[in-house]
């Protein structure tokens, strides 16, 4: 599988495309100055507690407050309140937790209420950022993600990723990680560990760790509801998390970015410092590279797939509901089972690659075409979870109904990506009527007085649609040859057949439109 990335730099922002054999499967955007990312730190600063939820309200400087559950707390939460308190006070100076002494756990069953105050402050990690009318969701179990490890502060566990199958190498690996971690931390070892040596996995560690010291140095100068620590910037997380060597091209069309990922990459995996390309091409980045094209085509309500059906995805505030359609792939009625497996074969695969595109979470629901046979309805379910393993978001799928709908949950961190694919008429500007057709010869007339007689413009061009032009050069004595001798000078007509019917245009002789 060849994967690219095509990152396209402006000033709204940068837009990231990763692209698998050519076919686009996840675009993120990342606003300039974005915060509220997931994994953020901030000093927040408790509002409310409300024990009906089990729940806290938390000011982050976020329009809205946001939502701290008693089960994001984490068990260690006491320690955590403990070493915000003595580091704004003064009273702990080391930057890493040697010396001290952890509190114990809190009660998985207990209240808010006996854990957190009004007007508390402590430090609190983004979980989910803002979503639609909700502010964000908070974590205090703060945790550091590198590469290869992530270091949990107030811990000594250390977990090994369930995708790592051989023991030799999950205890090679743990023996590393225990040689080599801090006391009082613990570490999660991530699946792209697997197979790597002391040296990278120490100097991913000793990243982590220098992250944390930065956050302990700036606690005490920090206000309430200020961000403390930030995580990295969306590109760097995706290459931190999916850089291998299936990557073959990284394009970039801005040089400061450039010269950012060029470096990032040398330092997590020197011998892909190569595949980071500048574009210098006069083309934009998308239009080149074909992403443009592809995003018009997989966003919208209706998505067609190559073999004629087409998939409508409708959503709403509490869930996604997606139909899948057979279209013009017609079969006769020996083969309607197998032709309705078929198409739901092809809408999971494409299913499986809108979830990721537009990062849809919460509950999916899909519609398949019916099919009668159970070994079909097992087949497709185990198809659809085989596509699904690319998906990085936490997802579970149950199987098919005896309605025959699938039901799908997905993670949702970030607001779902929605781009309008729609357009807006350029004859009309989006009222749904136009000017009247008889009237149009004299629109174009009176720009005439202005043009030629005010402005004095000479050699002008009327850039008209085809049937405009055929209508004005009718005849011998036609419109054309009528403007010739009422204003004593030549007047081009030229055509374009993607002008709408009453869209016209002028041109200067140096071939410029002229701005009325």
């Amino acid at each position: 599988m060849v994967k690219e990335l095509i990152i396209d730099a402006s000033p709204n922002g940068v837009t990231i495309a990763l692209l698998q054999d050519k076919q686009l499967v996840e675009l993120h955007k990342e606003q300039i100055n974005n915060n509220y990312a997931v994994g953020d730190i901030y000093l927040g600063k408790i509002k409310k507690i409300m024990p009906g939820l089990n729940a806290a309200f938390v000011d982050v400087g976020y329009e809205k407050d946001a939502f701290l559950h008693y089960l994001d707390l984490g068990p260690q939460v006491q320690s955590l309140l403990k070493l915000s308190k003595q580091v704004r006070g003064g009273s702990y100076q080391s930057k890493l937790l040697d010396g001290f002494k952890l509190e114990e756990e809190i009660n998985k069953g207990g209240k808010i209420s006996e854990v957190l105050a009004k007007n508390q402050l402590m430090p609190v990690q983004i979980a989910k950022e803002p979503i639609s009318t909700k502010g964000p969701r908070l974590s205090s179990d703060l945790s550091i993600a590198g590469r290869y490890v992530i270091l949990v502060p107030f811990s000594e566990t250390i977990s090994i990723s369930k995708k790592i199958k051989s023991n030799t190498e999950r205890g090679r690996l743990r023996k590393i990680i225990e040689s080599i971690k801090p006391k009082n931390f613990g570490v999660i070892i991530r699946t792209v560990s697997e197979g790597k040596g002391v040296t990278e996995l120490q100097k991913d560690l000793l990243d982590l760790i220098s992250k944390w010291e930065s956050f302990i140095t700036r606690l005490p100068g920090t206000e309430p509801s200020k961000k403390v620590l930030g995580e990295m910037d969306r590109t760097s997380t995706i290459l931190r998390d999916l850089l291998n060597p299936d990557f073959q091209n990284i394009y970039v069309n801005d040089i400061g970015i450039f010269e950012e990922i060029r470096s990032y990459v040398h330092e997590i995996s020197p011998d892909l410092e190569s595949i980071v390309k500048m574009h210098k091409h006069k083309e934009p980045l998308f239009e080149h590279h074909g992403v443009d094209k592809q995003i018009k085509g997989a966003f919208g309500k209706t998505v067609n797939l190559a073999g004629g059906a087409y998939l409508v995805i409708e959503h709403t505030e509490a869930l996604h509901v997606i139909d899948v359609n057979s279209g013009n792939r017609t079969a006769n009625k020996e083969n309607q089972e197998e032709n309705a497996f078929q198409v739901n074969k092809e809408a999971a695969k494409e299913i499986a690659r809108q979830l990721r595109l537009r990062d849809m979470g919460g509950i999916v629901v899909i519609d398949f075409i019916d099919m009668h046979k159970p070994t079909n309805r097992k087949d497709l379910f185990d198809y659809l979870r085989e596509e699904m393993l690319l998906d990085r978001a936490k997802h579970t799928i149950l199987p098919p109904s005896k309605f025959g709908l699938v039901q799908i949950t997905r993670q949702r961190v970030r607001p779902e990506m929605n781009i309008v694919t729609s357009e807006v008429c350029p004859a009309c500007n989006g009222t749904g009527t136009i000017r009247p057709t008889i009237l149009l010869l004299d629109d174009i007339e009176n720009n005439f007085n202005y043009i030629l007689t005010e402005q004095n413009e000479k050699n002008i061009t009327l850039c008209v649609h085809p049937y405009i032009e055929a209508y004005i050069k009718k005849g011998i004595y036609n419109r054309q040859m009528k403007w010739y001798f009422k204003y004593n000078q030549w007047i081009k007509v030229d055509t374009n057949p993607a002008y709408q019917i009453t869209e016209f245009h002028f041109l200067s002789s140096k071939g410029e439109e002229i701005k009325l």
